[in-house]
């Protein structure tokens, strides 16, 4: 599947969500999440890369997307004075439910693989090609993130 103007409109009405939330796990900002998803599907419309199908390029939006957020991490010059807290006081707005303050707070190894396994329905063995890790280390921060997770819950008094 070549990437067509009616093809990428469909692609970015489709996984524009899901490329945000790969972005906000990552940066934690809404303005950087932000401006990464668009840099995300600029690239997709550039790029002259054939796909099989719809979920190689979901794939393909999400191993882009990290890498992205990865150099975007690397690079100082993002950091503002903004505290934290008044970033994720955006970003709950946009996402309901508490319980995304308490993935947020996790470490990124274990809030990236929890986000692909619960909110995109990614198995362990899709999470480790995108992600590039072995299925082992994916299994282990799954449950090492559950765990630290359920400890977060715990302290709050949600069970």
């Amino acid at each position: 599947m070549k990437i067509t103007e009616a093809v990428f409109l469909e692609v970015f009405e489709k996984f524009k969500n899901t490329v945000y939330a790969v972005a906000f796990n990552y940066v934690r900002k809404a303005d950087d999440a932000a401006d990464l998803e668009q840099d995300v599907f600029l690239k997709l419309l550039r790029c002259e890369t054939e796909f099989e199908s719809e979920d190689h390029i979901k794939a393909w939006l999400i191993r882009v997307s990290i890498n992205l957020c990865k150099n975007h991490l690397r690079d100082r010059s993002y950091l503002s004075d903004a505290p934290l807290s008044e970033e994720i006081a955006v970003a709950e707005e946009e996402t309901p439910g508490d319980l995304f303050r308490f993935v947020l707070a996790l470490p990124e190894k274990y809030r990236v693989p929890l986000h692909l396994f619960y909110y995109e329905d990614y198995s362990v063995r899709q999470i480790a090609e995108v992600t590039g890790l072995p299925e082992a280390t994916v299994k282990i921060r799954l449950k090492r993130g559950r765990e630290k997770l359920g400890k977060s819950l715990r302290k709050e008094d949600w069970f």
